[in-house]
């Protein structure tokens, strides 16, 4: 146990410490937003909009990352510090700490999801419900816009980007959940069309 005398420091130290660690996320999200917005609202296609995922959904998304279990193709910053410069989700997040993930994700968790701003298709998108009916919404509640599902959220996301995310599970990149696995693979690329078409749609 610490004496009287140590125990002052080591409150300092504590603090300190804590300050350090709130300084070096918030530089994180700062580069975050250079490519995903400010706050997680990506005003880009195709990049996903992340702010109010589940905490759980973007730890394990940022973990797949760091180990590489997912795909990262190079991108260039749009704005912020690094300007200009190429990066990868792997090297990103290769690069932060247990901790440091877990205060990332718990921080734009708590942010609002904003939805996209784009037009869908209507013949389209009423097919896609359909099929999200009748296929997704088990993992997938309220047409995807459930945060506590600790999935992707789909109602609003950028139709580019979702059709990204499919192709990576169709040609095998990005592996896909054994429960999602028996319902995903019969869809055709007309029907992935017609789902991102629908979540599109979600205002």
């Amino acid at each position: 146990m610490a004496s009287n005398w140590l125990r002052p420091l080591l409150v300092v130290a504590a603090l300190a410490l804590s300050v350090s660690v709130r300084a070096d996320v918030a530089v994180t999200l700062e580069n975050c937003a250079a490519c995903h917005g400010k706050d997680g609202a990506s005003t880009t296609p195709e990049v996903p909009i992340i702010g109010g995922y589940s905490a759980t959904y973007l730890t394990e998304s940022l973990n797949n990352y760091k180990n590489k279990a997912r795909p990262c193709p190079k991108a260039t910053y749009s704005a912020g510090p690094l300007k200009g410069q190429s990066g990868d989700m792997c090297t990103i997040a290769g690069a932060l700490a247990d901790a440091d993930i877990a205060a990332v994700a718990d921080a734009l968790s708590k942010k609002p999801f904003v939805k996209a701003k784009q037009t869908a298709d209507a013949a389209k998108a009423a097919k896609g419900k359909a099929i999200h009916d009748a296929s997704c919404t088990k993992c997938h509640t309220e047409n995807g816009g459930s945060a506590d599902d600790d999935a992707g959220l789909l109602a609003g996301q950028w139709m580019q980007y979702i059709h990204h995310t499919f192709e990576e599970f169709k040609s095998g990149q990005r592996p896909l959940p054994k429960k999602m696995k028996p319902k995903f693979d019969p869809l055709t690329k007309d029907d992935l069309d017609a789902l991102a078409n629908y979540y599109g749609s979600i205002k």
